[in-house]
């Protein structure tokens, strides 16, 4: 599944409030096992499989990248 799928795809999840479960449930949903949550920290290397959970102050996934 491309990036573009996976916006697609997961779309729907921009404006809700995040919980560590969706973690999981987007990793079944794509196949892809790096997925990074609101407010976790990674490392900076370049991994265009991995997806990051873009979220606000109030805890709501505001965007979804990937790198």
């Amino acid at each position: 599944m491309n990036n573009e799928e996976i916006i697609k795809l997961l779309g729907y999840l921009i404006g809700t409030r995040y919980v560590p479960t969706v973690k999981a449930y987007i990793s079944e949903l794509t196949g892809r096992t790096r997925v990074v949550g609101v407010n976790e920290i990674s490392t900076k290397e370049w991994d265009e499989r991995r997806i990051h959970l873009i979220g606000d102050a109030n805890n709501c996934i505001v965007s979804i990248h990937f790198g």
